[in-house]
C-alpha cells in the first residue's frame, strides 16, 4: 500500500464576521471548513467535490497555508506544515504548488510568460543564466507550448493556453503535490479534456500527487482515484471512485450523482430533488449538517453530529443510517430510483 504523502486531521477555518460602522464588533463566525480529515497517497489523485460555497477551495488553500487554519493538523511527507516558520515554509512550498481556477486572473498581465514561469525559480534561488532559460523552455514544451511563447504576454493567449502557463509555473520547482483548484471549470468542454489529459500525462511521467477540487462530477470521475464529497464545511462521504459512482451511500452524494447528465437522449434520467435551501455557514444546523434537506432524516439527525466512519473497506460516510437501513426506509418508488441511479452512474 502506498505511503500517505499528505495527511489532514480535523482541519478547521472560521472567518469572523463584524457589524458595519466605525465601531464594528465581532458578531459571529463563518464556519467555512469545520473538522475535515483525509489523506492522499503518493501518486494518487483525490477528487474533492461539492456545491459552490461548501469549503473546497478554502480547504486547498489551508493545506498550503495560503490561509492560516483556525485549528487542525496538516502533515506533508511527515512534516507538520502548521508548525513551520516563514523560512521553512518557503522551502516546503517547493514541494507543494497550486493551479488556480481562473486562468485570466491568476497570471500577472504586466509580466511575460517567461517571467511568469521563471518567477518560482527566482523565489527559490535557482541560479540565473542559461540554465534558467533552458528550464523555462523545457517547462513550456512539457505543457504543449513553444519556446517563442516566452516573450508574449497573457492577453495574447486563449483560456486553455493560459491554464497551461499556470501549470508550467506550478511545475517549475519540481513539486510532489499540486492542488488543482477547479482548473478546468472556466474552460470550454473541448479544452477541458485537453487540460485533464495533460494533467494525467504529467502525473504519469513526473510521479505527481493531486488534490483535484471540482464541482463537475464527470471530470472528477475521469481523473480521480478516490473521491471525497463535501457539504457545508465537512466531508459526508469518501470512497474509491468505483465504489462511490457505483454505490453512493450518503443521500447528498446520491442527489449529486443524479444530477450528472447522461450522454444518451433516449435514456430517462431520474433526478433526486432536494428540498429547502442550503443552510448558512454562519449558523449551521445542529446535528447532521444535511438533515434539513435529507429526505429520510430522523430525530437523532438533528441532535447528534454523525461520526465519519468506515462502513466498508475504504468507504467512509457521515450518516446515522447505514446504506441498507436507509434503503429500507425508502418508498417503493424511491428504491426504484436508487437502483436506476446506481446503474446509470456506471455508464
Amino acid at each position: 500500500m502506498a505511503e500517505a504523502l499528505l495527511e489532514v486531521k480535523d482541519l478547521v477555518k472560521h472567518f469572523p464576521t463584524k457589524s458595519k460602522g466605525m465601531f464594528s464588533k465581532r458578531t459571529g463566525v463563518v464556519k467555512a471548513v469545520d473538522g475535515v480529515s483525509f489523506s492522499i497517497k503518493r501518486g494518487e489523485t483525490l477528487g474533492l467535490v461539492g456545491e459552490s460555497g461548501c469549503g473546497k477551495s478554502t480547504t486547498g488553500r489551508l493545506i498550503l497555508r495560503l490561509i492560516e487554519p483556525t485549528s487542525g493538523e496538516v502533515a506533508f511527507d511527515g512534516t507538520d506544515v502548521r508548525g513551520l516558520g516563514k523560512r521553512d515554509l518557503r522551502a516546503l512550498r517547493r514541494e507543494m504548488q497550486i493551479v488556480f481556477q481562473d486562468p485570466y486572473a491568476s497570471l500577472n498581465p504586466r509580466m511575460t510568460v517567461g517571467q511568469i514561469v521563471g518567477e518560482p525559480l527566482d523565489v527559490h534561488g535557482v541560479p540565473n543564466g542559461g540554465g534558467k532559460q533552458q528550464r523555462i523552455q523545457e517547462l513550456l514544451d512539457v505543457v504543449g507550448l513553444s519556446a517563442y511563447h516566452a516573450g508574449r504576454y497573457p492577453h495574447e493567449f486563449s483560456g486553455g493556453q493560459r491554464q497551461r502557463i499556470g501549470i508550467a509555473r506550478a511545475l517549475a520547482v519540481n513539486p510532489k503535490l499540486i492542488v488543482c483548484d477547479e482548473p478546468v471549470s472556466a474552460l470550454d468542454v473541448s479544452i477541458q479534456a485537453q487540460v485533464i489529459n495533460l494533467l494525467q500525462d504529467l502525473q504519469a511521467n513526473l510521479g505527481l500527487t493531486y488534490l483535484f477540487i471540482a464541482h463537475d462530477l464527470s471530470v472528477v470521475k475521469h481523473i480521480s482515484d478516490r473521491v471525497a464529497v463535501m457539504y457545508l464545511g465537512g466531508l459526508v462521504e469518501l470512497a474509491s471512485k468505483e465504489a462511490l459512482y457505483r454505490s453512493p451511500m450518503h443521500p447528498y452524494t446520491q442527489a449529486l450523482l443524479s444530477a450528472v447528465p447522461v450522454p444518451d437522449p433516449e435514456r430517462k434520467k431520474h433526478r433526486i430533488l432536494l428540498e429547502g435551501e442550503i443552510p448558512s455557514p454562519i449558523n449551521p444546523p445542529s446535528g447532521c449538517r444535511f438533515h434539513p434537506r435529507c429526505p429520510h432524516a430522523q430525530e437523532i439527525c438533528s441532535a447528534e453530529d454523525p461520526a465519519f466512519t468506515e462502513v466498508e473497506t475504504g468507504h467512509f460516510i457521515a450518516c446515522h443510517r447505514s446504506r441498507e437501513r436507509a434503503f429500507r426506509c425508502l418508498s417503493p418508488k424511491g428504491r426504484t430510483v436508487a437502483k436506476r441511479l446506481t446503474t446509470s452512474t456506471l455508464a
